[in-house]
């Protein structure tokens, strides 16, 4: 591990100039503690373990590198020099939006990998040539499968959140990934524990690699202030649940199932408090237009499951609500990370019905969160104060009902055209290709 004392300016850290620049130009002037760690570690081309809480600022620590190292290189199509994996692609898609600036900066392009969408533009940016690529493991290893990109050419690949990546079961295909990127080029990889197989990873692919651990794997940040609100039954937490959504700056509400985040946000805009859902079963287009939503300020109240606790990576997310506790300490951790990132303070709300109480202090024990229990209504003051200023109601508008399809009559089969019997005497009609193809769908 590193001991070297850490700069408060980027310049002194070795980053270029033009890259100084462009983070002055978005008020970014000193940097964090992980990224004054690792940088002088990374731009000098060592391979670098990172480890740090959520939200310390770890894109930029690996962005930095990535863009200061690939300057000046040619780019082939199909051959990026660059590979950043992430878990999910919302994470994906907010780590491009880091990098893309900076990239632009130094004459690089990038581009992003990932599943939920039609590959066709995605092959396209990577056979006009790409020199970063911001991937999913999945939709990678399928374009590599079908020739559409090579790693031969990659000299820096970053590792993000390689313990999400082992928690999703993605370690399989990361490893054939890393496997197929030459030997010599350099790894940064960027986890919160060393469990699950993450160590091995370590070992296979960092060569005499720097440790810096900013923090250790089970801290949480300083800043975020942890209550745990104790009501007797549904009736009184769903009031609870509308009240602390009421509020005028962005919260973040976490429930269990898909169909829960769906059904609150749906209730929440009904009742004048425009919320968005985030979840696995929206397309990815549904999933960026509601994150734009919420990034942007239009939407103030964010419900989601999961698939978020990782994903979304969004400033001044003052609240997080566990209406649904989590199953276990690293998903509270996790979700509970999504406020009091970047040196801002939050607060986290987990809602416990008597049932619970026993699952939540064993939880709160295991993720080293010292809060105790309290008996709450919406009109209390810890509450009131949580919620601070009400946001104004917007008037709910139901959307406009769906066109009816004109119905078509069936057409007559051709005249003379053979017919056979079917399941219960039932004509059967068409080639026995078609009917091949209805009884191939029966059977899947």
């Amino acid at each position: 591990m590193s001991n070297t004392a850490p700069s408060s300016d980027f310049a002194a850290l070795g980053v270029p100039a033009s890259l100084v620049a462009e983070l002055r130009s978005a008020g970014k002037t000193s940097p964090f503690p992980i990224q004054a760690e690792t940088l002088p570690d990374s731009l000098q081309g060592r391979d670098v373990l990172g480890r740090g809480k959520t939200g310390s600022g770890k894109t930029l620590a690996f962005a930095l590198p990535l863009v200061t190292r690939l300057s000046g290189g040619t780019r082939k199509p199909g051959l990026p020099r660059g590979l950043v994996l992430a878990p999910t692609r919302e994470l994906a898609t907010q780590i491009a939006a880091v990098i893309q600036p900076l990239a632009a900066a130094m004459k690089l392009t990038t581009t992003t990998v990932f599943g939920g969408v039609s590959q066709h533009r995605q092959v396209v940016a990577l056979n006009r040539g790409a020199d970063i690529v911001v991937a999913c493991p999945g939709r990678l290893e399928d374009l590599m499968r079908q020739r559409h990109v090579s790693l031969d050419a990659v000299e820096i690949t970053v590792l993000d959140e390689a313990d999400h990546m082992a928690d999703l079961g993605f370690l399989p295909v990361v490893t054939r990934i890393l496997a197929a990127t030459p030997p010599r080029g350099q790894r940064l990889m960027f986890s919160a524990t060393l469990d699950n197989g993450v160590d091995k990873l370590v070992k296979r692919f960092l060569t005499n690699a720097v440790l810096h651990s900013v923090d250790e794997a089970t801290s949480h940040v300083a800043a975020m202030s942890h209550h745990i609100f104790e009501i007797d039954g549904e009736a009184e937490k769903k009031e609870l649940v509308r009240t602390l959504a009421s509020g005028s700056g962005r919260r973040i509400l976490f429930m269990r199932t898909k169909h829960h985040a769906k059904r609150l946000a749906r209730q929440l805009t009904e009742q004048g408090i425009p919320a968005v859902d985030l979840h696995g079963n929206l397309s990815q287009p549904q999933r960026d237009r509601n994150l734009t939503a919420f990034g942007s300020g239009n939407v103030k109240v964010l419900v989601a499951t999961d698939v978020a606790a990782r994903g979304v990576h969004v400033d001044n997310v003052e609240l997080v609500v566990h209406v649904d506790p989590p199953m276990e300490h690293k998903a509270y951790l996790h979700r509970s990370g999504r406020t009091a990132r970047a040196g801002s303070e939050g607060d986290v709300v987990t809602l416990v019905l008597p049932q619970q109480r026993g699952d939540i202090k064993r939880l709160l024990r295991k993720a080293e969160i010292n809060a105790t229990g309290r008996r709450v209504t919406p009109a209390c003051e810890v509450v009131t104060s949580l919620v601070g200023e009400v946001a104004a109601t917007v008037p709910y508008t139901p959307p406009a009902p769906r066109p009816e399809r004109s119905h078509t009559p069936r057409r007559p089969s051709r005249a003379g055209a053979p017919q056979s019997r079917g399941r219960g005497g039932r004509a059967q009609t068409g080639s026995g290709h078609q009917r091949d193809r209805r009884a191939g769908a029966r059977t899947r």
